[in-house]
């Protein structure tokens, strides 16, 4: 089991924009195992590393939804080099409990990144469910939030919420 605890919205980790990963060392590798264990734990299929407090631009993602047929994908210095198209669907986020809004993103995007073992790859046309989880977890190392994307009258519905995680955050 994972010692790693998910942050939530009013902690200042999540606002800034994470820093390169020079090298993929062992205790990166363990961050990304410790990653996958805590998103798993908490029914997600993403989470970045600013999501555990860890200013490092790595995310971890796993959109099968399949406890028996894992596709864990680790990303490291992530770049979305090509996007097209518009998709707009309900988002949450683990650092945001109870809070959905509709968020529009591109359809389809192509990514590069260096593996677990520190390899380049690149996914190209990454649609539907994989794309927003990618652009999600990808806001996350700028220091965006999906609650940056969301429209007037979500964020008016939305701020009682918001408002009580931030006093939480503070309060520890």
């Amino acid at each position: 089991m994972s010692d790693l605890s998910i942050v939530t919205y009013g902690s200042k980790v999540l606002r800034k924009r994470a820093e390169n990963v020079k090298t993929v060392t062992p205790a990166l590798k363990r961050l990304a195992d410790d990653m996958l264990e805590a998103m798993y734990a908490a029914e997600g299929v993403g989470l970045a590393a600013p999501q555990v407090g860890e200013s490092v631009r790595l995310f971890v993602v796993d959109v099968s939804r399949d406890e028996k047929k894992r596709s864990p994908l680790v990303f490291f210095n992530p770049e979305i080099i090509a996007s097209r198209g518009k998709s707009t669907a309900e988002e949450g986020c683990l650092s945001i409990p109870d809070v959905w809004a509709e968020v529009t993103r591109p359809e389809v995007i192509t990514v590069r990144a260096l593996d677990r073992e520190g390899k380049p790859f690149v996914i190209e046309n990454a649609d539907e469910l994989l794309a927003r989880c990618i652009q999600h977890e990808y806001d996350h190392l700028e220091g965006v939030l999906f609650t940056d994307k969301i429209s007037a009258t979500d964020r008016l519905l939305n701020d009682s919420r918001l408002k009580k995680l931030t006093k939480l955050s503070r309060a520890l």
